[in-house]
């Protein structure tokens, strides 16, 4: 066998270099073997000598490189997400890469990585060859995701509302005020991440971090795309917010009965 040959041809097990410092140790530092040893204070003298020139000792490990996170991907993600939710990217309309890539003044390719990301939540859809085409949602489906979020957040905000202390409620109050702010000034995309952000903070005193991610999946999906004329849509974010608002106020009360008719009425409107 040719593990034989060479063990044959192989220099002796104590031939110079190979000397045995330690089980498993195929090479010694030369300052260990024997006649080269350099007295401690040759080495501290040497170390600082290393030092000086900039360079390193063995016991001084080279300084960690910095990983950058690359957020171009993230940024166009957000960036597409209020598109949709404003209405400027079109349901039905095909968009490509480099259209928007040029719109966002990047390449192509981060808008293409962020369409995917949008394929797989649904929002979009691809077009072999042309670009992505963003999804029609029709009155069925809204009304299926609204149904399958109040199967979800109804039994669990009327549990929360028998065991979570008023108080704990009282800190959402800047959340609850702050989808009223942006249903002001019919700030659409503004109103989509506030009321995100409100459901989530909600649901997360549940401690149930499975449920968090996928009602808040639901939730984005059925704010997707958003198309009722600006003027009637100010008005139905305006009552939308006020009812969280409400909400706030008969979870602290504890009442039951108002609590489970707000959530299940809030979601029959688009934004939930």
């Amino acid at each position: 066998m040719e593990q034989g040959s060479a063990r044959e041809g192989a220099r002796p097990a104590y031939a110079p270099g190979a000397f045995p410092y330690a089980p498993g140790s195929a090479r010694v530092p030369e300052d260990r073997l024997p006649g080269n040893r350099v007295p401690e204070q040759a080495r501290g003298r040497q170390g600082e000598e290393e030092q000086a020139r900039g360079e390193h000792t063995h016991s001084e490990p080279p300084a960690p490189r910095t990983v950058r996170r690359h957020s171009v991907r993230g940024q166009i993600l957000d960036a597409l997400r209020a598109a949709l939710v404003d209405g400027e990217l079109v349901p039905g309309q095909v968009y490509s890469a480099p259209a928007l890539g040029a719109r966002f003044g990047v390449s192509a390719t981060p808008v293409r990585e962020a369409m995917q990301r949008l394929a797989v939540e649904g929002a979009v859809e691809v077009v072999p060859n042309r670009g992505f085409r963003v999804t029609e949602r029709g009155p069925r489906e809204l009304a299926e995701l609204a149904e399958v979020r109040a199967l979800i957040e109804v039994p669990v905000m009327l549990g929360l509302a028998r065991t979570v202390p008023a108080q704990r409620w009282s800190v959402l109050r800047p959340l609850a005020e702050a989808t009223v702010a942006a249903a002001a000034v019919g700030d659409r995309a503004a109103y989509a991440e506030s009321d995100r952000a409100f459901h989530r903070a909600v649901l997360t005193l549940s401690g149930n971090e499975q449920l968090v991610t996928i009602a808040d999946e639901l939730h984005r999906r059925s704010q997707w795309p958003l198309v009722a004329g600006p003027a009637a849509r100010r008005a139905e974010l305006l009552a939308d917010a006020a009812e969280h608002t409400a909400l706030l106020d008969a979870l602290i009360a504890q009442d039951l009965t108002v609590v489970q008719a707000l959530v299940r009425e809030h979601f029959t409107g688009a934004d939930g």
